[in-house]
């Protein structure tokens, strides 16, 4: 069942990206060839008055077929509008998936009883940091490790990301920010309940759940979904994680497929997976907009350097040129893609 819900949520995703383009390009009147759902060959299709209307056989992907990268006289042409609708229509893909992600964070955080913040109300027994050099009961916790704080939910996350159980800590104490250089945090036994448990010996203060304040935690799950993809390119990047850390779709679905298997009912699978599925959402967004060819990103970074090369050149580009780079790297994303797939693969076996 849960692979069912992830390939149909994975669906959905690639569903409302395309949908995006399209709706911005039908809004801006720009001639749309075929709109399709799913990749390979067509299992269902309808030709409308303008546009070809296809569901595909592979649910991994879809486009929305305005033939970017070529030159044409229609003025309802893609490649004939002015760069601004450009840049809109390739925008609205990555900018759906974001108010997509948006509104399933909404959803659950309506059913939230509330909300934990980053002031300190109690320290436990015997927790060592405690003291005017160290944390206090009142103190507010504003960074770690550079990372900021608006809510304590990422606070085990960044301490798992520290190399040690030393931090910097800043905080604000009385209107007065501080800084804790190399502060000692650790999970350690605190009596907690009549029974010892191991945690880090603080307990933050609650927020009550309200309308305001609901979507003021919806906006920061959302964004803060955008510093968790930022944190694990940056370890990509450091050598901290590597390619086989990578995962595709199938990896996801997998994933999901993991994640509803795990939950303790029903209900809690339903509402993890709409999480994570909010995640990929904001996920798609980002590696989209990357200025890479082929890509919503890359394409619109063309849009500017066309426009930079023609007032310089005072001539106008061939689109295909363009189409072409984008064609070379969509070959290689592909080969990169399945090595992605042969490695979820593996790893799904082997686990």
């Amino acid at each position: 069942m849960y692979i069912a819900i992830a390939i149909l949520a994975f669906g959905i995703l690639i569903a409302v990206h395309e949908l995006g383009h399209f709706i911005a390009a039908k809004i801006l009147d720009v001639k749309v060839n075929e709109f399709a759902i799913g990749m390979g060959p067509k299992i269902i299709k309808k030709q409308g008055e303008e546009t070809l209307y296809s569901l595909r056989a592979l649910p991994f992907g879809g486009f929305c077929s305005m033939d970017e990268d070529v030159a044409s006289d229609d003025p309802r042409a893609f490649t004939a509008q002015k760069r601004w609708r450009r840049v809109v229509i390739l925008a609205a893909g990555g900018i759906s998936n974001i108010i997509i992600a948006y509104i399933i964070v909404v959803i659950l955080v309506a059913g939230m009883k509330g909300f934990a913040g980053t002031t300190i109300m109690e320290l436990a027994d015997g927790f060592p940091g405690e003291g005017i050099n160290g944390l206090m009961v009142g103190d507010t916790i504003l960074s770690i490790n550079g990372e900021r704080l608006y809510y304590i939910d990422d606070f085990p996350f960044l301490m798992q990301l520290s190399k040690s159980n030393q931090v910097d800590v800043v905080i604000r104490r009385g209107g007065v920010t501080l800084t804790l250089n190399k502060f000692l945090l650790e999970q350690r036994e605190y009596m907690t309940d009549g029974e010892m448990r191991f945690r880090y010996g603080i307990t933050f203060n609650r927020i009550e759940p309200g309308l305001i304040e609901g979507f003021k935690y919806s906006c920061y799950m959302t964004v803060n979904y955008v510093r968790l993809i930022r944190l694990s390119l940056a370890q990509l990047i450091s050598g901290a994680a590597g390619v086989r850390d990578l995962t595709g779709p199938v990896g996801i679905v997998n994933a999901i497929n993991d994640i509803g298997q795990s939950s303790p009912s029903v209900g809690a699978a339903f509402s993890n997976i709409a999480n994570f599925t909010a995640f990929i959402a904001v996920n798609i967004a980002l590696v989209n907009f990357f200025p890479i060819p082929a890509m919503d990103g890359g394409r619109i970074l063309f849009v500017i350097l066309s426009w930079v090369v023609e007032k310089i050149t005072r001539r106008r580009l061939n689109p295909k040129y363009e189409g072409y780079i984008h064609l070379a790297t969509l070959v290689l994303l592909m080969g990169f893609m399945v090595l992605i797939l042969v490695n979820d693969v593996v790893r799904i076996i082997s686990s």
